[in-house]
């Protein structure tokens, strides 16, 4: 799945110099004129092709790579009418600098049950895919502040090495959760061989069509590197207009996925529950059904409500500039950080706490 980094809006109504409105062609002399009136230095034009202005996103026809070196001049601009992106921007900061904090102090929270419960353990598959999930994920949060803060100057070159990153890091981090859900479920159905080969061919076919889609989304995105009113910032263009279909296609995968597994644990779960009050019997079985449940019913709704505020957010807002659109996405991302990042590792945390209650009270 693709990171549902929070993506650089650009103004909807946004014209430049020459007046062009949305979805008119915008010559590109006109494009990067833009500061040169105050006396800063500006980008020289395009070897060749234009823009278009639309209202998600900046797109025009690949150039070559010579033309890009050549051309390869930050984008300088005191335009007042750029104010309504930069401030959108900083509110979208704050949510993903909370967000990357909260990651990184609840690892500190648990960091003393991970010494006990995975450090000091036999080393098994989960052991890895903890670590994995755990670390990768405080890498994922550095990485999204570098990469968000205005007053942080980055490069195209270095903006597109962390974009690539993250996408890869999400990617990794959602087939590790599959792999700990998968395992959780096998143990739910008794270990039956029939469950385990069916999610397991269902995780090999989501992951390998992410993973298809994530490298022809980095094929065709390119950087450019602005200074806006001394904030800095690198803004995407996509040199095929499919891009974003390609985005929402993993989006709608991962949450099917998702919806998969809740159902079926769900499932067995209800019916290990009917089966113990029939035979009045509870123990340890139905102690670990709800530890299991618990979970997973928590990890869920934490991706059920990241998935219905983006929705939200691309559904409700016209004006992607406004207080309500940012908040929407400023607590998507949260909830998105929470749901890969922290309640993740927590699926394996839970389950070695209570095994290692169970020891200590036989």
């Amino acid at each position: 799945m693709f990171p549902d980094l929070p993506q650089i809006p650009t103004l909807a109504n946004h014209r430049i110099n020459e007046g062009k409105a949305v979805g008119d062609p915008l010559d590109e002399n006109a494009a990067y004129s833009a500061g040169s009136q105050d006396g800063t230095r500006t980008r020289a034009p395009q070897a060749a092709g234009w823009w278009y202005i639309t209202n998600a996103i900046v797109i025009r026809p690949p150039i070559s790579p010579l033309a890009r070196i050549l051309n390869s001049m930050t984008v300088v601009s005191n335009d007042p009418s750029w104010w309504p992106f930069i401030n959108a921007k900083l509110i979208l900061t704050y949510f993903i600098v909370a967000a990357s904090a909260g990651v990184i102090y609840d690892w500190a929270l648990t960091f003393g049950q991970e010494v006990e419960l995975i450090w000091r353990q036999r080393w098994s598959l989960m052991t890895v895919l903890y670590l994995i999930v755990r670390y990768v994920g405080i890498g994922y949060a550095v990485s999204n502040v570098l990469i968000s803060i205005p007053t942080f100057p980055t490069t195209d070159a270095v903006s597109s090495i962390l974009y690539d990153s993250l996408v890869w890091m999400t990617n990794v981090v959602n087939v590790m959760l599959g792999v700990i859900m998968i395992a959780r479920l096998h143990a739910m159905y008794q270990r039956s061989r029939k469950v385990l080969i069916f999610l397991i061919v269902i995780l090999l076919a989501i992951g390998i069509a992410n993973a298809v889609m994530a490298a022809i989304t980095l094929r065709h995105i390119s950087w450019e590197e602005f200074i806006l009113s001394g904030t800095y910032q690198c803004m995407t263009s996509y040199a095929v207009g499919d891009v974003p279909l390609l985005s929402f296609m993993t989006w709608i995968i991962g949450t099917v996925w998702e919806l998969l597994a809740l159902c079926l644990a769900v499932w067995i779960a209800v019916k290990h529950f009917r089966e113990l009050r029939l035979h009045s019997t509870s123990g340890i079985i139905g102690d670990c059904f709800t530890v299991l449940m618990k979970t997973h019913m928590s990890y869920f709704a934490s991706f059920f409500t990241f998935t219905c505020m983006r929705f939200g957010y691309c559904a409700m807002f016209s004006n992607q500039y406004s207080l309500g659109s940012q908040i929407f996405l400023g607590l998507s991302t949260l909830f998105q950080f929470m749901q890969l990042f922290v309640l993740g590792p927590r699926l394996i945390l839970s389950v070695r706490e209570y095994h290692a209650k169970l020891v200590a009270n036989s």
